[in-house]
């Protein structure tokens, strides 16, 4: 790991933003939003496990520049992705006297940037909001986009907008305190984007042997997976189009993680198996190369996550019925045609099951 920055820039025309890669961002955190807010106030939204570790020096940092903070902390897990949570975060944003030239700042992973994503983009009809994200799964993935959500009892991510952040800010050795199932969770994304983009990541990260060896790299891997979003997001920043191929293996992955009320698999746990069935329904319908699936599934097993589950076929008929990606009676499948190229296939809903 070096300390050097990276930074990258979002073109999005009037919704321009940067993300900056160092270590030891969240001490300098206050400097940098204060670059682009005027705001008197900042509320922090984080979860109990980020919290006690990063809120406070982060207020600090915020303070230093004149900000009047508030934390707003809410119970780790996805189940935090829900109505009650968010009608709290209004609530107390509210009562803080937050107006729309304040700024909300996502503390922690990507339940937490989703979540407090969503309360900004509609709190006051837009309050601004930057991203610090404290997982891999976030930092490489879901705090750059601007697609923020909570979830209903009848699928994830149901009830959302696109609203892009201000900023976001990635400090890779917030990754140091997170537990290995986090990191394995984290790692799924990692892999896809390989999958999907480039068969260099992947064969990069089938030489990975260690989290040793990871952490070592996790730099350029971070910096890697970011340069990839933000081009697919440029391109597609409503996701109408190319941007669907950054859902590889979630098809599968939210019918498993809805079967097992969002408790049994984390969601880098079943875009995992997600991706393992993919590659099988793309290999048995000749579009995916033969052998696909199992690479796919070794380099899953290497970084210790999932590759295979009990699902009911009325479970992911469920779950496809409810899926964004799909329209009338049609559902787009994200498959692979070989590692590192992708493909948009439509079909039938029922044909899926078979």
């Amino acid at each position: 790991m070096s300390d050097i920055m990276k930074s990258l820039q979002i073109n999005l025309p009037g919704r321009e933003y940067e993300i900056h890669i160092q270590h030891g961002l969240l001490e300098k955190a206050g400097s940098y939003l204060r670059k682009i807010s005027a705001g008197n106030k900042a509320t922090i939204v984080t979860d109990s496990n980020v919290g006690p570790l990063y809120a406070g020096t982060v207020t600090e940092s915020l303070k230093k520049e004149g900000f009047s903070v508030q934390i707003c902390q809410v119970p780790a897990g996805e189940e935090s992705k829900c109505q009650e949570q968010l009608f709290r975060l209004y609530d107390e944003m509210l009562d803080f006297g937050m107006t729309r030239s304040d700024l909300v700042v996502a503390l922690g992973g990507g339940v937490v940037g989703d979540l407090t994503g969503y309360a900004a983009a509609t709190l006051l009809r837009g309050i601004p909001f930057v991203q610090i994200p404290t997982t891999i799964l976030s930092q490489v993935d879901s705090s750059v986009g601007g697609k923020v959500a909570i979830d209903l009892p009848k699928g994830k991510n149901l009830v959302g907008a696109f609203y892009q952040p201000k900023m976001v800010l990635i400090d890779p050795l917030c990754l140091k305190t997170l537990p290995d199932r986090n990191i394995a969770d984290g790692m799924a994304e990692v892999i896809k984007y390989g999958a999907i983009g480039s068969a260099e990541l992947f064969s990069f990260l089938e030489e990975i042997k260690s989290d040793e060896e990871l952490f070592a790299k996790i730099d350029k891997i971070v910096y890697t997976c970011c340069d990839m979003k933000r081009k697919v997001v440029e391109e597609d920043e409503l996701d109408t189009g190319g941007r669907m191929v950054l859902n590889f293996g979630h098809t599968f992955g939210h019918a498993i993680e809805k079967e097992y009320h969002y408790q049994t698999y984390t969601h880098g746990e079943a875009v995992a198996i997600g991706m393992v069935m993919a590659c099988e329904y793309g290999e048995n319908h000749g579009i995916t190369e033969p052998g696909t699936g199992k690479r796919m599934e070794q380099l899953l097993q290497s970084f210790r996550l999932p590759t295979r589950v009990a699902l009911s076929k009325e479970s992911l008929m469920d779950a496809i019925s409810v899926d964004k990606k799909g329209s009338g009676n049609e559902i787009h499948l994200i498959l692979l045609t070989k590692i590192g190229e992708v493909k948009i296939i439509r079909t039938g809903k029922e044909d899926v099951l078979q």
